[in-house]
C-alpha cells in the first residue's frame, strides 16, 4: 500500500464530498453546540473526521430524495426499512392529508384504531394488536406482558441482536464468561439490569440446552429472526427448536419483527420459517412512514393490557390480572390514517409484493456479487427478503477483512458522491426501484471500486496483475 496515493486520494475525497454537501456539513457544525444526536457521529475516526456528518434531506419521492444542496440520490435506507413503497406514496400522503384537514384528536380514540389492528390481525394471524408510538416502546411492553403473564423474570437475548434503546435490553455478554452473563453496554443503564437477562449464541443448539436447564426462570426469549447485523445467519431449524422448547417450558417466545414484518412475507418472519410466536413486535413498513410500534399476539398476553374481553349489556367484566402500558401519543390520528392506507395496500396486493420484491433484491444481490467476485473485490453481499448486506469478506484473513471494511467505509462516501444513499453498506429495495435505479447503482459502485482502486485503498485484481 502506498501511504501517500492514499492521504492524497483521501484528500481529494474530503474536498469533494464536503464541497458536494455544503450546507449538510455547515447544518451539523452549526447546531453541534445545541442538539445531540448520536447520527452525528456514525462511523466517526479522526482519518474520515472531515467527512463524519450525515446528509441532510429537503424532499423525498419515490425512491429518490434530494438534500438541502440539490443533489438528488437513489435512497437505499428508505427510513431504516420504513419505506416499502417508495417515499411520499400517493396514496399514504392522501390519507395523511384528510386526516390533518379533520383534526388531530388526542384524548379520544382515533377514529381508524379498531380498522388497524383488525388488519393487522388479518394480515399477522395473530389474536390481538396493542399499539405504541415506537419499536423501542412495543419490544419494552412485549418483554412486560411476558414477565405479567408467567411471573418469572429473567429474559433471553441472542448475541448481535438489536431491539431498542430501552435499559433492559441494552446488555451484552460478559467478556470470558460462557453461562449466558450479561453487562451493561454502556453508562448510566443500572448494572443489575443484566442480571435478569441471558445473553446466548444466536443458531447454536446448545442455546437450546441452556434454555431448557434454566426454563423455569425465563419469562421470555426475544428474538430478532434474521439479525440485522448478521443477513446470512436465517436458523430456520432453530427456530422451529426454539418454539417448541418455549412452548413446552412455558415461555413466551418473542419475536421482534421491526424490520422483518411485513417484508420478508405478508405474515413476516413468522410465516417464512414457520414458526408463531405467543408475542411480536411490529414498527416501520406497518406505519406508511409515520411513528408507530405494535404489539401483537395470544390474548392470553394481550389481555394484560386491557383486562381482556367482556360484554355490555350482560354481568362480564374484565377478568384478568392487568400490568401498565400507556402513551399520549399511541394511536396517533396521523399514525392510524398512515397505517390504515399501507395495511389496506398489503392486504390488496397480497403476498406477491413481497415475493416479487424479494426476487428482485435476490437478482440486484447477485448481480453485485457477480461484478465482486470478477474483479476480486473482497466484498461480498447477502440479503434476506428485500433487506441487503456486507456478508465478511470473500477472501480469507485478517488483512482481507480489515481491506473490505475500510474499502466498504470509503465506498460509502464515493456513493454519495455519485447519487446512492447507503445504511451500513447496505439498504432496502422498495416498490419504487426501478431497473434504471438498479443499473445506476452498479455503475456508481464500478466507479467507485476503479477510484478506490487508483487511490490505492483496494488491491488490483489478480489478472490485471497478472497482465502487468
Amino acid at each position: 500500500m502506498n501511504a501517500n496515493l492514499q492521504q492524497q486520494s483521501l484528500a481529494a475525497l474530503i474536498e469533494r464530498h464536503s464541497k458536494q454537501t455544503k450546507t449538510s456539513k455547515e447544518s451539523m457544525q452549526k447546531y453541534r453546540p445545541i442538539f445531540a444526536d448520536p447520527r452525528t457521529m456514525w462511523g466517526f475516526s479522526f482519518p474520515l473526521k472531515e467527512l463524519c456528518y450525515p446528509i441532510v434531506g429537503k424532499r423525498s419521492a419515490g425512491s429518490k430524495i434530494w438534500d438541502v444542496d440539490g443533489n438528488e440520490y437513489v435512497d437505499l435506507i428508505m427510513g431504516f426499512g420504513s419505506n416499502i413503497f417508495g417515499h411520499n406514496p400517493p396514496f399514504i400522503k392522501e390519507a395523511i392529508a384528510e386526516q390533518l384537514e379533520r383534526g388531530l384528536q388526542l384524548g379520544v380514540q382515533a377514529e381508524f384504531v379498531g380498522e388497524v389492528a383488525e388488519l393487522i390481525s388479518e394480515l399477522t394471524g395473530l389474536e390481538r394488536v396493542a399499539i405504541s408510538n415506537t419499536g423501542t416502546e412495543a419490544v419494552m411492553t412485549a418483554v412486560r406482558l411476558a414477565r405479567s403473564a408467567t411471573n418469572r423474570d429473567k429474559i433471553v437475548m441472542f448475541s448481535g441482536s438489536y431491539h431498542g434503546h430501552f435499559d433492559g435490553v441494552l446488555v451484552k455478554s460478559k467478556a470470558g464468561e460462557t453461562d449466558g452473563t450479561s453487562e451493561a453496554i454502556a453508562s448510566g443503564i443500572p448494572p443489575n439490569i443484566a442480571k435478569d437477562v441471558l445473553i446466548l449464541e444466536y443458531g447454536n443448539p446448545q442455546s437450546l440446552d441452556m434454555i431448557k436447564s434454566r426454563a423455569d426462570e425465563l419469562a421470555a426469549v426475544l428474538v430478532e429472526p434474521v439479525q440485522s447485523s448478521n443477513l446470512n445467519l436465517q436458523p430456520k431449524e432453530f427456530l422451529q427448536q426454539l418454539r417448541q422448547v418455549t412452548e413446552t417450558s412455558g415461555i413466551a417466545l418473542i419475536f421482534d419483527e421491526m424490520v422483518t414484518g411485513f417484508r420478508i412475507h405478508q405474515g413476516g418472519a413468522q410465516a417464512a420459517f414457520g414458526v408463531t410466536a405467543d408475542l411480536a413486535t411490529y414498527g416501520k413498513i406497518v406505519g406508511g412512514g409515520m411513528p408507530i410500534g405494535v404489539i401483537a399476539g395470544k390474548a392470553e398476553y394481550l389481555d394484560r393490557i386491557d383486562g381482556g374481553m367482556w360484554n355490555y349489556g350482560d354481568a362480564s367484566s374484565p377478568q384478568v390480572k392487568t400490568t401498565f402500558f400507556a402513551g399520549t401519543y399511541s394511536k396517533h390520528p396521523l399514525s392510524m390514517a398512515a397505517a390504515r392506507a399501507a395495511l389496506r395496500e398489503l392486504k390488496r396486493q397480497g403476498n406477491a409484493l413481497q415475493e416479487g420484491l424479494n426476487q428482485r433484491t435476490a437478482e440486484f444481490v447477485s448481480t453485485l456479487n457477480t461484478y465482486f467476485e470478477s474483479e476480486d473485490v473482497p466484498i461480498r453481499m447477502t440479503h434476506f427478503g428485500s433487506l441487503f448486506g456486507p456478508l465478511s469478506s470473500g477472501k480469507s484473513g485478517e488483512s482481507a477483512d480489515a481491506a473490505a471494511a475500510m474499502g466498504m467505509a470509503l465506498l460509502s462516501y464515493h456513493l454519495i458522491h455519485r447519487g446512492v444513499l447507503l445504511i451500513r453498506g447496505g439498504g432496502f429495495l422498495s416498490t419504487t426501484h426501478t431497473n434504471a435505479d438498479c443499473d445506476r447503482i452498479l455503475e456508481a459502485v464500478k466507479e467507485s471500486i476503479e477510484e478506490l482502486r487508483a487511490g490505492d485503498f483496494l488491491p488490483m485484481p489478480a489478472a490485471k496483475l497478472v497482465k502487468t
